[in-house]
């Protein structure tokens, strides 16, 4: 039992739209200006967090990821001042 040629075209057709659909989406999101975009928006999002959570307002519960970005921040900061710290330390021992 053979499909039709209709059949074959249309789903032909279909599938042409579904890849160029997709091709689509991988080119917005992999174009640099979308990954900048999307970039300050992590850096601005994980700064607010940061605040929020050094005040006192906690982790945000709903995305783990941006939580995770919190505790980057703040262990990227702890590392800043240690090295400020032994370089200081460093200078007054010479």
């Amino acid at each position: 039992m053979s499909t039709p040629p209709s059949t074959l075209e249309a789903e032909i057709a279909r599938a042409r739209t579904e890849l160029a659909a997709t091709v689509d989406e991988l080119t917005t999101r992999l174009h640099p200006k979308t990954q900048a975009k999307n970039a300050a928006d992590a850096a601005r999002n994980a700064g607010k967090d940061t605040l929020a959570f050094v005040t006192g307002d906690g982790l945000p519960d709903r995305e783990p990821a941006r939580a995770r970005n919190v505790k980057i921040v703040l262990g990227a900061a702890a590392a800043g001042v240690v090295l400020v710290v032994v370089t200081v330390l460093r200078r007054r021992s010479s």
